[in-house]
């Protein structure tokens, strides 16, 4: 079965990291297929106005739309011959571009979701004096309003393969292991690592209390650990439904002396993981994006994080 990429571009070298990243994805995720795709930018009101009543104008608009679109096309082009050049078959790959209908996030996630694509895959940042159009706007918003679609977030030039999955025993957990499975299904070479912080009393609790010397705490420590055994035991069995055998899984367990989502940033850059997944939401159902989640995609760097709604 094909795996359906939504790749979206803007021109700039954060949109050429992401092109890189997908197509390195292609030794590691099976039958993988990509649509290049870009919103052209808004024309103003003012001028579609007036060219509704001034000749002059119109001809001004039509400029101006038909300049869009040479510069989306060029942009599309570029980048899909710089994916055949890296060995993707240029007929695995589509091109496609918009005006601006509703607001660009929201024309993402509707082609996205029209297009029933696996996945949103784009730059950490794009075209902006300050560098921060899609991570300040765009990427934020597709991460929080992508209720059924994962987004890909790439920052850098990401050249390392290996996979983290971050778990927590959660159902946005187990849906992020569905999404992996499904993506990387039958990849007898793929090694992937699932990675658990083991929560503390203050996971749960705001009061200060000495762990050491609560019961409470001994408490939550045991029904965690029940929590994740069973938890992966569950894993196993989808990633073997997926065609990942038992072998190719490891599960690491750390004791939680830090905040949870630096413990992920530290494992995922100390163990050299590209790619990082994790759930939108943890244990808590936190509102717009789980504390880790939203820790994670704020302070990441020099890899991919596939954020699992």
């Amino acid at each position: 079965m094909d795996k359906k990429i939504l790749l979206v571009v803007d021109g700039s070298i954060h949109s050429t990291d992401a092109v890189k990243y997908a197509v390195r994805m292609s030794s590691v995720v099976q039958n993988l297929t990509y649509t290049l795709f870009h919103v052209q930018p808004t024309i103003s009101q003012y001028l579609l106005d007036e060219a509704e009543t001034d000749p002059r104008t119109r001809a001004e608009l039509e400029k101006v739309v038909r300049k869009n679109a040479e510069f989306a096309h060029s942009i599309l082009d570029k980048h899909k011959t710089q994916m055949v050049g890296m060995g993707i078959a240029e007929e695995c790959i589509e091109t496609a571009t918009q005006k601006k209908v509703t607001g660009i996030a929201r024309d993402i996630l509707d082609c996205a979701q029209q297009g029933l694509y696996d996945a949103i895959l784009v730059g950490r940042r794009g075209l902006s004096r300050i560098q921060k159009t899609f991570m300040g706007s765009t990427t934020a918003k597709l991460v929080e309003h992508s209720s059924v679609i994962p987004v890909w977030v790439v920052d850098g030039d990401v050249m390392s393969m290996k996979v983290m999955l971050a778990v927590d025993g959660s159902e946005a957990s187990l849906r992020a292991v569905d999404h992996l499975g499904f993506l990387v299904g039958g990849n007898d070479k793929i090694k992937l690592t699932l990675f658990h912080v083991t929560p503390t009393l203050r996971d749960y609790c705001v009061i200060d209390f000495d762990e050491k010397e609560s019961d409470v705490g001994e408490i939550i420590a045991r029904g965690a650990k029940q929590c994740i055994d069973h938890f992966y035991t569950h894993a196993q069995r989808k990633f073997q439904e997926a065609g990942i055998q038992e072998n190719q899984i490891e599960l690491k367990v750390v004791k939680r002396t830090i905040d949870i989502g630096k413990a992920i940033l530290d494992h995922a850059r100390n163990g050299d993981y590209g790619t990082v997944v994790i759930g939108r939401r943890g244990v808590n159902e936190a509102f717009f994006m789980g504390s880790v989640s939203k820790y994670v995609l704020d302070r990441m760097s020099g890899r991919a994080l596939w954020v699992v709604s």
